[in-house]
């Protein structure tokens, strides 16, 4: 039986198993531990489900995802209008060198990705949605670049990124905590502040650092942030088209418009910076970046990257194995080799593999139990919220367009 869901619908059943994914996470704490994202639980359950009934051959089931697109751009979008360069002063060296070590991580990444690839025979352009696109990009980046890379005939690209993706997630979870703990029990490490201050991660992770402080969100202020948001997308698409078309390399739309979105925050802080509701703003990008996610997890066609099983697993592991040698030996040492170094290496190998939220879970495990860590709350949210995808999207651009 052939079954077809409109686009209306498509957008319903994506929310619905967000959802569902929610009440999943708070059923089963193991999922919540790993930092699983809803939209990953609900929407991949559902693509399991559907692979399921397609192989018994009792449902063909087709979705109308064409509205993912513009979930997509305006996520990014948002993560360009948090991309404030007063709080990149406040991290000083420290932050440029984290930063850096995130650029030359995406680096190495694509080149263990692609020369893996080869060697299993696969394509090499497939190597990067198993390098940073993936890896230090996550389900967002490993969704918006799969749908590039498909539209430039890389059959199950997408499907491909999100598994890893996934395995990257939950290996960031795994361990971050444990290296940071090899850290501090080898080196006899210990905090040098006395006081809890979670809440400094949580302004920084929530936007709540605004000028809105802590009042509730208003229509009028609501309304200019869509204004300046559609913007954005509008002008960072025309850029990204007229880029593409100069040049020959592909810029995704949404890299344009985050980019833009980047320059717009900026010129706003210096002028009138009350304008930007960050409160707002993150809401939006909450709630888009659920819903297309979800919708991209929906539609992964498993059938398709079965038999590529288990290169992508081998090639995940040697993924993992980098990043915690890289960190432990390297980065330890350039972050300072002290206490919050070490707490720094746990939320570095977090969003590493997977995403922000695991290198804030890693970070909160990790100060419970030994203790704060001001200066790894500061930096690491800011350098994985947004930060990050100013080394990574040149970096992923120029490999999917050297290999294409």
């Amino acid at each position: 039986m052939n079954l077809e869901f409109n686009q209306i619908t498509t957008v319903f059943l994506a929310i619905a198993l967000f959802l569902l994914g929610g009440f999943i996470l708070k059923k089963l704490n193991f999922l919540k531990k790993f930092c699983i994202p809803a939209p990953v639980v609900g929407g991949l359950l559902f693509a399991i489900l559907v692979t399921i009934f397609k192989q018994a051959g009792l449902v063909n089931l087709t979705l109308d995802t064409s509205l993912q697109s513009l979930f997509m751009l305006t996520f990014f979008t948002t993560v360009g209008l948090g991309a404030s360069f007063k709080l990149v002063k406040q991290g000083g060296k420290l932050l440029v060198f984290y930063w850096l070590a995130c650029g030359f991580l995406a680096l190495f990444q694509n080149i263990i990705g692609v020369s893996l690839a080869a060697a299993f025979g696969l394509k090499p352009i497939l190597g990067v949605m198993m390098g940073a696109v993936s890896m230090e990009g996550g389900h967002g980046a490993a969704t918006a670049f799969g749908g590039t890379l498909e539209g430039l005939g890389v059959d199950s690209a997408l499907s491909i990124g999100l598994a890893a993706a996934t395995f990257g997630l939950v290996a960031g979870g795994l361990v971050g905590g444990p290296t940071a703990k090899y850290l501090m029990t080898k080196y006899n490490l210990k905090p040098t502040e006395t006081d809890e201050n979670h809440e400094v991660a949580a302004s920084l992770e929530n936007g709540t650092h605004s000028s809105a402080g802590n009042q509730g969100i208003q229509f009028d202020s609501f309304m200019v942030q869509i204004l300046i948001i559609t913007f954005c997308m509008a002008a960072g698409s025309y850029l990204g088209e007229l880029f593409s078309k100069a040049t020959g390399f592909v810029l995704p739309n949404y890299v344009g418009a985050m980019f833009v979105a980047v320059i717009i925050r900026n010129i706003i802080d210096k002028f009138k910076k009350e304008t930007i509701d960050m409160k707002s703003i993150s809401l939006i990008g909450d709630v888009t970046l659920g819903i297309f996610l979800s919708m991209a997890l929906m539609s992964i066609k498993l059938w398709e990257v079965a038999d590529l099983a288990l290169p992508m697993l081998a090639i995940v592991f040697v993924q993992v194995v980098f990043i915690v040698l890289f960190a432990v030996f390297v980065l330890f040492r350039l972050f300072g080799k002290d206490y919050d170094a070490a707490v720094m290496i746990g939320g570095f190998t977090g969003h590493g593999l997977g995403a922000t939220p695991n290198a804030m879970a890693n970070m909160f495990a990790i100060t419970d139990q030994f203790g704060p860590s001001r200066k790894a709350f500061l930096i690491v949210p800011i350098v994985g919220a947004f930060l990050i995808d100013v080394f990574g999207m040149p970096i992923i651009i120029t490999t999917i367009n050297l290999l294409k």
